[in-house]
């Protein structure tokens, strides 16, 4: 989709050596997390601060029970993005707590009943497509109806490709943690890809490079299309 018609998207994650985001399989992210620098958390903060809003995907709510708000740093709170086709994240969530504005985007056909639940804890609900998120279209809609001019996302391997699958992610910056976990099913920073050829990977231009407190951190811009060549 055209870059004018939707918001500029960041994409920052922790990540180990091996590309991995979590322990194991289903573990939280907060386990590595909590080995990163002090540095590190106040660059983390001070960019969601810096954006206009940030997204998870349901998955990252359910296992993390994430805030995503501002709270190393001076500053105001994103305002929350989750999309969840199904409106099935827990109504404890942290992410319903009312601390920061909340937008739940479903498909078409979810459940009234799960709709109404959410509605109650205070967040708004978006429509976005039917049987699934239509991921393009919820950045239209953030874009128009919500002033949305910068996203970031700390989300998992499925919300990470899918946005990168649709080309909706413009930069990526990495935290890297000095640490190897292994597993064959272990979550990294991208999954569903099964490309067959070089000509789909997906393409990247290194801008920056530092360290952070003890992490280092790489900055890239993504590139698609003629960009790449």
């Amino acid at each position: 989709m055209p870059v004018d018609s939707r918001p500029h998207v960041l994409m920052m994650s922790e990540i180990t050596v091996d590309g991995k985001l979590t322990l194991k399989r289903g573990a939280s992210s907060k386990i590595l997390m909590k080995y990163m620098a002090h540095e590190t958390e106040i660059l983390l903060h001070r960019t969601r601060a810096e954006y206009d809003a940030i997204m998870v995907g349901a998955n990252t709510i359910k296992i993390d029970n994430s805030y995503l708000t501002v709270r190393l740093v001076d500053g105001k709170n994103p305002l929350r993005v989750i999309p969840n086709s199904r409106a099935d994240i827990p109504l404890e969530a942290n992410v319903l707590h009312g601390d920061a504005p909340t937008v739940i985007a479903v498909c078409e056909d979810a459940p009234p009943g799960r709709i109404a639940a959410l509605r109650e804890r205070g967040v708004e609900i978006v429509a976005a497509g039917t049987g699934q998120v239509d991921l393009p279209r919820l950045m239209q809609i953030l874009k128009e109806d919500y002033g949305v001019e910068r996203l970031m996302i700390e989300g998992g391997p499925t919300l990470n490709w899918s946005m990168l699958n649709h080309r909706l992610v413009d930069e990526i910056r990495l935290i890297h943690l000095p640490f190897i976990v292994g597993g064959a099913d272990t979550p990294s920073l991208v999954g569903g890809m099964h490309i067959e050829t070089e000509e789909e990977m997906i393409r990247l231009a290194l801008k920056r490079y530092y360290m952070c407190g003890s992490n280092l951190v790489t900055e890239y811009d993504v590139l698609y299309g003629d960009d790449a060549e």
